[in-house]
Order: C-alpha cells, then sequence, then structure tokens
C-alpha cells in the first residue's frame, strides 16, 4: 500500500527542520520526503494546516498487563496512546507476576503483536521478582526481546546489586533504567531522589556504564546531573509533563488524589530547575510515566490512594503548551525529546522522517486548542490532575507502518 501525504508542516526532529511539503509512504515506510511529490499511484490525503513528525515514542509507561487489567491492558493502553500521537511505548517490568523470566515477556511480546494498536517494547526486571535480592536473568530476558532493565516502581536498594546490573546491562548494549528513590527518606524531601541520583551516578563513572535515571523532579538532581554530564560519566535522564507543568503549590493539586504520584511534585523552584534542564539538555527526553488506576483506588482519602497518574493522551499537548508557547523549546526540540532520543536510548527505529524509517507518523495542529476530558479518554481509567484544563496542540491522526490507528473525530 502506497500513501502520500500533501502539503504538511515537515518536521524531522532528528534534524531539526521543519519545511512544507509531501511525504511518501510506500509498503509501510518512508520513501521520500519533498516539495510536490507524484502520487504515482498512491492514495493521497490531504495534510494542510498539519505538522507531520515522527511518530512519538514514550519511554516510560505501566501499562498493567499482566495481572492489572482492570486498570488497564494491551489495548486499551495502546488505544491511548495512538490517540495522544504516540507510536511506540516502552512498558515497565513491574507486572503481576514481574517481567522477570524470558516465557513470561515472550507471551507478552507476542500478546502485544496481536492486541495492541502501536509498538510495545517491553523492560525485563533488574532483580528476581523486583525483590532486590538476586539479578534476574539478563541474557534471556535480552534475547526475549528486553530492550532495557529496570525494578521501575521501586529502587534497587542495593548498590552492589545496581553495579553488578549496569555491568551485565551494559555488555548487552542495554540501558539500566534507575528509579532513583531513598526509602529511608520521606518521598517529599528533595533528598530522597538526589540522594539516590547521586550514588547511581557514582556508579556510573565507577564502572563507565550508563545508568538512565527517570522521573526527575528537582533541582538538586538536575544539578547532579548537570555536572555528572559535565564530567564526561555516562548518565542520561528523563522528566515527566507533571513535573514541569505543576507544583505542589498550584491550586487543586494539594490533597488532590489524581495529582498524586511518585516522585511527588515538588516546589515551583524545582519546576523551573527542570524546565531550564530540558532546555539546556541536562535532561535528554520527555516520558509520560503512565500509570493507570481505577476509579475505585484514586477514590480513596490522599493518603490511601495509589501514586501514579494517567499521561498518553496530553503529553504532547502539554509539551506544546508549557514548553513551545511558553518559550522553552522550539517545537523540533520537544518533539526530538519525544521521539528521537528515546528511539537512540532504545536503540529503536524511528524519531526521523529519513527515508527507510518505519512510516510512524504523527499528525496535529499545534494551534488547536481543546480542554482535558476524563471521560473521553481511550485508557481504561482517567487519573488525570488536567481534567478540565485548556490545552494546546490536538492530535487529528496517527499511523503505523502508513496505517492510520487514530483517527480525531
Amino acid at each position: 500500500m502506497s500513501l502520500l501525504l500533501r502539503h504538511a508542516t515537515l518536521i524531522d526532529p532528528a534534524k531539526g527542520t521543519r519545511q512544507v511539503g509531501d511525504l511518501l509512504i510506500r509498503e509501510g515506510r518512508i520513501v521520500q520526503a519533498g516539495a510536490s511529490l507524484s502520487p504515482g499511484g498512491a492514495r493521497v490525503l490531504e495534510a494542510d494546516g498539519l505538522i507531520a513528525a515522527p511518530g512519538l515514542i514514550d519511554a516510560h509507561v505501566h501499562l498493567r498487563d499482566p495481572g492489572q487489567t482492570y486498570k488497564e491492558d494491551l489495548r486499551s493502553g495502546t488505544a491511548a496512546a495512538a490517540a495522544g500521537g504516540f507510536t511506540t511505548v516502552v512498558a515497565m517490568p513491574n507486572t503481576l507476576p514481574a517481567m522477570d523470566n524470558a516465557g513470561l515477556l515472550s507471551d507478552l511480546q507476542a500478546r502485544a503483536r496481536v492486541q495492541g494498536l502501536v509498538r510495545v517494547r517491553q523492560v525485563g526486571a533488574i532483580s528476581r521478582g523486583l525483590a532486590g535480592e538476586a539479578l534476574s536473568d539478563f541474557e534471556a530476558l535480552a534475547q526475549a526481546g528486553a530492550v532495557a532493565f529496570s525494578d521501575d516502581g521501586r529502587p534497587v536498594e542495593n548498590g552492589e546489586l545496581m553495579r553488578l546490573a549496569l555491568e551485565r546491562a551494559a555488555a548487552l548494549g542495554k540501558p539500566v533504567l534507575s528509579h532513583a528513590e531513598e526509602l529511608t527518606l520521606p518521598s517529599g524531601l528533595a533528598a530522597s531522589e538526589s540522594c539516590a541520583v547521586a550514588r547511581d551516578i557514582c556508579l556510573a563513572e565507577q564502572t563507565g556504564c550508563p545508568v538512565h535515571l527517570c522521573h526527575i523532579s528537582t533541582a538538586a538532581s538536575v544539578r547532579l546531573i548537570r555536572d555528572a554530564k559535565r564530567a564526561g560519566i555516562p548518565v542520561t535522564a528523563e522528566t515527566a509533563p507533571h513535573y514541569f507543568t505543576l507544583s505542589r503549590e498550584d491550586e487543586g493539586c494539594a490533597g488532590n488524589p489524581n495529582a498524586k504520584m511518585n516522585p511527588p511534585l515538588r516546589t515551583p523552584r524545582d519546576r523551573l530547575a527542570v524546565r531550564e534542564a530540558l532546555a539546556d539538555g541536562t535532561i535528554d527526553l520527555i516520558a509520560t510515566d503512565h500509570a493507570p488506576h481505577a476509579d475505585f483506588e484514586k477514590s480513596l482519602p490522599f493518603e490511601k490512594a495509589p501514586n501514579g497518574i494517567v499521561g498518553l493522551e496530553t503529553a504532547l499537548a502539554l509539551g506544546i503548551t508549557e514548553l513551545v508557547r511558553g518559550g522553552v523549546l522550539t517545537l523540533p526540540m520537544l518533539l526530538s525529546k519525544l521521539s528521537t532520543v528515546p528511539a537512540r536510548l532504545f536503540g529503536l527505529e524511528g524519531g526521523s522522517l529519513e527515508p527507510g524509517q518505519p512510516a510512524d507518523l504523527v499528525l496535529f495542529d499545534e494551534n488547536e486548542a481543546w480542554t482535558v476530558d476524563p471521560g473521553a479518554l481511550h485508557g481504561k481509567s482517567r487519573n488525570t490532575p488536567f481534567g478540565g484544563r485548556r490545552l494546546f496542540g490536538r492530535v487529528r491522526l496517527t499511523l503505523l507502518a502508513g496505517a492510520v490507528v487514530y483517527r480525531a473525530p
């Protein structure tokens, strides 16, 4: 099947370019980008007024499958991803049971190919049962398709186990994703994050093995990461849209179970530091940490409600509204942090409009305003703090290998 996107504004974040033109797709891959291309028998899709960019890649989601599919499953989670412009999601291993063996991971990947609307890449558990006591079989997990290793949902408290994990993963060419948290400190303290960040930076320096730091939320962590990068230590970092958008002092956040996550919302000073770190490259990429929970769970009192919010359908618009329109990033820079950089981190295709790349694309109107309606979200869960918020940037179409997997109503 061939398709010609005509008169789109093509943004290739891998090159930092933006130009009006056409994009020719054949057999699921990009063939050519340019002006006034001949369709040559291809179906023509008029894209005037729309941005066409590589499909977004979410480096950090919780699909709750297997084990908690009342919250989310492969079908509903990938439907939410497609509606948000994501064509690949990287799923964390804190499932029930934990993703710590090749058989379970292989089964998940096989089901994802049938049930998923977008590509699902799976992270393998660092430790057996996420217990932090013994390493999983990294080699078998990698052979089964694991793209990285993590115990996300909780930290690896044992420093020696983390050192061994870094060395084992590096030998396989896979990143380690660190949930940086010192559990002996209250999570509300910035030091609960920065102390763990400091340890993992030191381990990366000691071993020479790369570490990727998840959901960075504090100014202290940003400072440590910036200094580490200047020293040439192999560290990368991500943050989530709620950390560059919200603070714990914002109206409607304090005591709201739908604004409860881990790490928690921080101060306005921390939020500013995260924005500055995105601008100067200290924080490499943006991931949603999409964490669905059922209504009955998020209806509990704040102290008893579980951590986490959904984020797949609001991430792009929050980036445009808060960062692009706020003068923090250009649109190509934002799209790079949402596609090109995560593709490179995990060694995936995508993140570029180069010929030969898969025709995984998002088409959106960067100026269209819309209001977040939790009831209209495509996943099973509605736990967002952004209900009623007016955002800019609306996904109109998402394509996977040239086929439409989401079309806005």
